[in-house]
């Protein structure tokens, strides 16, 4: 990195970072100057972790921008000079298509990963267009490996072995689960040191996060004492119901400065990104909800630099 290049996260971050903190812009010449900053590649850089950070993206309610958040997250954190690995344990793929990458039958995925015990490096696809973030697919064949991991020797810590003999620099690994607390979202609970749950702003938002947290602790008390809930994000938020308001407070309220300050909107650009094999980020950069990808990357790799 040269001396000279933006920093987030430094304490002269109000006067150096030109995208966010220029508040007496218009919204509509941020955007554009933001978008104008991405589709350039001029990005100010977000501090590196003081190790890597292995963080799984877990809740078992479905629907909620589990892979949404995933990708986003992912692609802000290498837009902004970071190195970032993906990982797609879902067996819908959803994060492979939005990311761009191949995930059909015959490719090397995660499959290969957990149950035949092939290393990353075998796996693992470059994102294009983002030259800094890394995915390991998933594919059809993952939907059976629930099954076939139940006789297996060590089947909760196959993916923390993989990870940990993955020796190339990273900075970020994120892990995107399904929607279920089976031997998948196991496997990624034991080999992360950090969840992030993205809770949707709706009535039953907070319905299962119980039994999550539960989860949470069981896998930390035997498998993973490193493991920690250390980020909550509000997805789906509408500033225009009561509703939202409302649960946003009573999760802020609970959990306190593990929810990121940054809430991502309820938006439409976010739902069509994904048709078109991109992020939100990619897809319109100077949307509300590219930018609230952005700043909750800025917040996570603040933290990270902490």
């Amino acid at each position: 990195m040269q001396p000279h290049d933006p920093v987030y996260g430094s304490p002269d971050e109000a006067h150096r970072d030109p995208l966010i903190h220029q508040p007496q812009d218009p919204p509509i010449a941020a955007e554009a100057r933001t978008a104008a900053a991405i589709r350039g590649g001029s990005l100010p850089r977000m501090p590196k972790p003081n190790r890597r950070r292995v963080m799984v993206v877990a809740n078992q309610k479905g629907g909620v921008g589990k892979t949404t958040t995933t990708v986003n997250v992912a692609a802000a954190l290498s837009m902004h000079g970071l190195k970032v690995l993906v990982i797609d344990l879902d067996p819908q793929g959803n994060a492979s298509t939005a990311l761009g990458v191949p995930h059909h039958a015959g490719v090397s995925s995660s499959y290969e990963l957990l149950v035949e015990g092939t290393g990353i490096k075998e796996c693992v696809q470059e994102v294009e267009g983002l030259p800094g973030l890394l995915c390991v697919p998933a594919t059809i064949d993952l939907a059976g490996a629930e099954l076939e991991l139940v006789p297996m020797v060590a089947r909760e810590s196959r993916l923390h072995k993989a990870i940990e003999a993955y020796t190339e620099d990273i900075d970020y690994v994120l892990i995107d689960c399904p929607p279920s607390l089976g031997l998948l979202t196991l496997n990624a609970l034991v080999a992360s040191r950090e969840v992030l749950i993205p809770i949707q702003c709706e009535y039953y938002a907070l319905e299962g996060l119980g039994q999550l947290l539960r989860n949470v602790d069981l896998v930390k008390a035997h498998l993973n004492p490193d493991l920690a809930v250390s980020t909550i994000l509000l997805t789906m938020y509408d500033s225009r119901t009561r509703l939202a308001q409302q649960v946003a407070e009573e999760v802020r309220t609970h959990f306190g400065d593990t929810v990121l300050k940054t809430a991502v909107p309820r938006s439409v650009r976010i739902s069509e990104a994904p048709s078109y094999g991109q992020t939100v980020i990619a897809y319109d950069p100077g949307s509300a909800g590219a930018l609230s990808y952005l700043e909750a990357a800025r917040e996570i790799a603040a933290a990270g630099a902490a």
